[in-house]
């Protein structure tokens, strides 16, 4: 088999290329990015293009699989390229797989495409993705699975997977999501067990998390299994704050949800942070999810709980690690903040 990947030389794509490198039945994989990665996997090759604008039938062509993880994050406070990128770009990929004849397709959605939803109990893949009004990314992860949905009823040959997995971590990540979600005034060195005293306990802020590496197995399943339709990804256990709270030996007080929306919008506008305060409305409203398809269809089972994965995080931080990637490599730690600072927190990728 030959797998094309989108997006590749980020957090879940090296996880995925990696996955692929010991899967018997992929001969080949390409990696596209925006930007040749040096980073080397066995049975790879990179090729460089962007979903917005690149042409994609051309690498397409021949694959047995493509799998989009492209996705921009920031600039968040630049809306109108995010859409460009995201869901124009999304909708090229899905167009470009019909031409070139690919005869499966796996998209990366997200937990962030579903409705408001419970806490005390888990939800299937029936649950409505509607996704939470207030905040882009999940906008526009729900407008994706819309034409997506059109996408697969004008091309029944074509298989179609979606994987709406939690929140993501790996130590090698950490540089790439220090940047897009932190921002440079936080210190990796500060997250070491004992130095944070306080942290903030936000009533109904629960979570789940899932470990890159795991995530990148189940888009290996997903590429190569003859299975359709949508698949949660999540490891256990639920989460909170409390959580992070315990590994570094810091005491919890209450915070309410309103007053730390108040602060994160803040910070955003003061440019101390780049992420949006309607993150938090996301994390509020998500509901927990419930991967019974996944281990029973699928056949994937989490190796890291949740609790492994921010501790991987957490540690990767302390040492701001990363790999040979332009998204994750490291040299963005240190001087390389100095770029940050002048190119906008937030306004430019």
């Amino acid at each position: 088999m030959r797998i094309v990947v989108t997006g590749a030389s980020g957090n879940v794509g090296t996880s995925l290329l990696q996955a692929l490198a010991g899967e018997s039945a992929i001969d080949s994989a390409v990696g596209i990015s925006r930007r040749r990665p040096q980073l080397v996997f066995p049975k790879t090759e990179w090729a460089t293009a962007d979903v917005s604008d690149s042409d994609l039938v051309r690498l397409f062509r021949g694959a047995d699989a493509v799998v989009h993880l492209a996705w921009l994050i920031q600039p968040a406070r630049d809306p109108r390229l995010l859409w460009h990128v995201n869901v124009e770009g999304s909708t090229r990929v899905f167009a470009a797989v019909a031409e070139a004849g690919v005869p499966s397709l796996v998209h990366a959605s997200s937990i962030g495409a579903y409705s408001p939803g419970p806490k005390d109990r888990a939800v299937d893949e029936s649950w409505p993705t509607n996704g939470v009004r207030t905040n882009d990314y999940s906008q526009q992860k729900v407008e994706v699975e819309r034409r997506l949905d059109r996408f697969e009823a004008e091309h029944p040959q074509v298989r179609v997977v979606r994987l709406r997995p939690a929140l993501i971590f790996k130590r090698e990540s950490a540089t790439e999501q220090r940047r897009l979600f932190a921002g440079p005034f936080v210190p990796g060195s500060l997250l070491r067990p004992g130095l944070i005293p306080f942290m903030p306990a936000i009533p109904g802020l629960s979570f789940q998390a899932v470990h890159s590496y795991d995530i990148g197995d189940a888009y290996r399943l997903a590429a190569v299994g003859d299975v359709r339709g949508a698949f949660n990804i999540a490891a256990p256990p639920v989460l909170d704050t409390t959580s992070i709270a315990r590994q570094l030996r810091a005491r919890t007080f209450g915070l309410s949800a309103r007053a730390a929306r108040g602060l994160a919008s803040v910070a955003y506008h003061a440019r101390l942070t780049p992420l949006p305060p309607d993150w938090l409305d996301m994390g509020l409203a998500a509901p927990l999810l419930d991967t019974t398809r996944a281990r029973e269809e699928l056949g994937w089972t989490p190796r890291h709980s949740g609790e492994e994965a921010i501790a991987d995080l957490l540690g990767g931080l302390r040492d701001a690690a990363g790999l040979d990637t332009p998204p994750l490599a490291p040299r963005t730690s240190g001087i390389g903040r100095i770029r940050e600072l002048a190119t906008g927190i937030g306004k430019r990728p």
